[in-house]
């Protein structure tokens, strides 16, 4: 049985896949998908890195989460226009998918990684600070 994240991630690739949503195309907003689908925000976060670790989409600061395009990747010439920068900011085609995309997701799994271990190492202090009080 598929957990929530993976329902969402993979119901936005279906939409993807279908060409529903096409390269480019904003995705739903976090509040738009945790009333779809009755997730937490936590969950809809999993599903957008998992979407952003696999290629389908990126995260364009301040605008929102948008399709990948299927061939692009930040670490290609391909992406650099006339005047030698990235994409093309008059017309909004910035490049997106790749490279990009996957640091993204691993910075985001590496923060919820941290944040699990920060409260495990302040479990483990409370109990030993209780075991202590105990004269153990």
């Amino acid at each position: 049985m598929l957990l929530t994240f993976e329902v969402i991630a993979e119901a936005l690739r279906e939409r993807i896949r279908s060409g529903e949503l096409k390269p480019g195309d904003a995705l739903p907003t976090q509040a738009v998908l945790m009333a779809e689908y009755g997730a937490s925000s936590l969950s809809v976060q999993k599903a957008m890195a998992l979407l952003k670790q696999d290629g389908y989409a990126i995260s364009r600061p301040g605008k929102g989460a948008f399709v990948a395009h299927p061939d692009a990747d930040a670490d290609t010439d391909a992406d650099t226009d006339t005047d030698g920068d990235p994409g093309d900011e008059e017309t909004g085609n910035t490049p997106v998918g790749g490279t990009a995309a996957r640091v993204e997701a691993l910075e985001l799994a590496l923060a919820e990684t941290l944040d699990q271990l920060t409260a495990l190492r302040a479990r483990v202090e409370a109990l030993e600070a209780g075991g202590t009080e105990r004269g153990c």
